[in-house]
């Protein structure tokens, strides 16, 4: 038995782990979009490293798209087995996914015009709506902590990780010459004081654990100080230089937790008398879902419910629904709070939003999240001055905020609490995956401190024996 990793190996996106076993047996972790990682990012996209005819079954640790992005292109190219996910996980990935095919297909029509006017061939999108509707009857659901039998030499059992709505931990007794052994995979790990969800759970003791490492290297500030810093941001921005406050926000977890502390705000008569419009179709319908799973909330959200109906709408919030009133924005000078996606700010309608407000110094673009360096935040996170939107520069004249309070994924002491479960001694082996390469770095050296014997921090496409 094997794993070769296929994506998020020295960077961040990307998500693919395949296990191979000695009877042919194939195993996909995860099926990850690329994302943020500029001119390499297509060609990434475009080769799987493996032939997805040749995998038997799919485990799926959650909906975002740098985990879910190229399901259609797996089915698309062959796989045929069944993708497992919890219900939380199946209800997001149906939306995100139709909401990816359309991009697909925009985008390459967008650039498509582009390749026309320079006499060059047209590309084909990654995949299409019909890609997607063929993927999705393949999601079946499984109920968090239970053992569940998917044939005679595999079972798995999937750990709430408190990441976003449905989030897991995955875990495989894989039976293989009479011998059974545990994998691990973290998925993507939550925070312990999430201000929506519960904590990450606590796994049974594993003999090959492949963990994620975005924070790997630092301590978030505390969650539970984003409303005021946020209201500063309104303040300022909003009310002293009557200007507008964009935050690119990704569509499922981000947007969630903005509105939930605008709604805060709201409810102490603090935020002021300035619209908040969330530019993002995906955003309402992933609010929805997240909405419709009440049982993944935490105990002090749930409290809440006993009093506000709804914690994340407030009296001033609108949703935006179709291009022209996203359009109109663009022409409507009035101070406003937009939230669109996506977070990294490299697709989506907040580019535009950026692109029409960057040049203006009343203007303030807050970060709020993870931003790949290579990505249009994260450039902007790094303090260009200039930046690449659609082809063309733009002037950085507008602030740029960073707000490092709010991520959805657990900070070095988040993922050490996440690995006190297991006994470092009886580890064979850990991989560190979903990192940048100098964070997974200092990471390994933190964790052998901590006794585990052998961690690793795969390169693309690398292989390692399960034994």
């Amino acid at each position: 038995m094997n794993i070769t990793f296929h994506g998020a190996a020295r960077t961040v996106t990307g998500s693919k782990h395949l296990i191979k076993l000695k009877n042919g047996k194939q195993i996909l972790l995860d099926c990850g979009l690329f994302q943020g990682l500029g001119k390499e990012t297509d060609s990434l996209n475009q080769q799987l490293g493996f032939d997805a005819s040749q995998v038997t079954y799919m485990l799926l640790s959650h909906a975002h798209i740098d985990h879910t992005g190229l399901i259609p292109k797996l089915v698309k190219e062959g796989f045929s087995g069944n993708i497992y996910c919890t219900s939380g996980t199946k209800d997001l990935t149906e939306v995100l996914l139709e909401d990816s095919g359309k991009i697909q297909v925009d985008d390459v029509a967008y650039l498509n015009k582009r390749r026309a006017r320079q006499h060059l061939p047209p590309l084909a999108p990654l995949y299409d709506l019909d890609d997607v509707a063929k993927a999705l009857p393949r999601l079946t659901k499984v109920d968090y902590n239970t053992w569940t039998k998917i044939d005679e030499d595999i079972e798995v059992m999937y750990a709430d990780a408190g990441h976003i709505i449905g989030s897991a931990s995955v875990h495989m007794r894989i039976t293989e010459d009479g011998k059974t052994q545990q994998i691990s995979f973290s998925g993507d790990v939550g925070r312990y004081r999430d201000i929506i969800l519960k904590s990450p759970e606590s796994f049974p003791q594993a003999d090959f654990v492949i963990i994620e490492s975005t924070y790997g290297n630092s301590l978030h500030e505390d969650v539970f100080n984003s409303p005021e810093q946020l209201l500063g941001f309104v303040q300022k921005t909003c009310v002293e230089k009557k200007g507008k406050l964009i935050i690119p926000a990704f569509s499922v977890g981000r947007t969630q937790e903005l509105l939930y502390f605008l709604n805060q705000l709201y409810n102490e008569h603090q935020l002021p008398n300035v619209p908040v419009y969330v530019d993002s179709p995906l955003s309402y319908e992933a609010t929805q879902v997240v909405k419709n799973h009440p049982e993944a909330f935490n105990p002090r959200l749930k409290k809440l419910l006993e009093t506000d109906e709804d914690p994340f709408g407030f009296q001033g919030v609108h949703f935006i629904e179709n291009v022209d009133e996203s359009k109109a924005l663009n022409t409507d000078h009035r101070p406003m709070i937009i939230i669109s996606a996506s977070g990294m700010a490299d697709a989506g309608r907040v580019q535009h939003h950026i692109l029409n407000n960057i040049g203006n110094n009343q203007n303030t673009i807050l970060l709020v999240g993870y931003c790949e360096p290579n990505s249009l935040g994260g450039r902007l996170m790094r303090g260009a001055k200039e930046v690449r939107i659609f082809g063309d520069e733009y002037k950085v004249l507008a602030d740029i905020g960073v707000m490092r309070s709010m991520s959805a994924h657990g900070d070095y002491d988040d993922l050490s609490q996440f690995l006190a479960c297991q006994n470092p001694a009886e580890v064979k082996r850990l991989f560190i995956v979903h990192g940048e390469y100098d964070v997974q770095q200092e990471f390994q050296r933190r964790l052998l401190k901590k006794g585990f014997k052998d961690v690793q921090v795969p390169d693309l496409h690398e292989t390692f024996p399960l034994e």
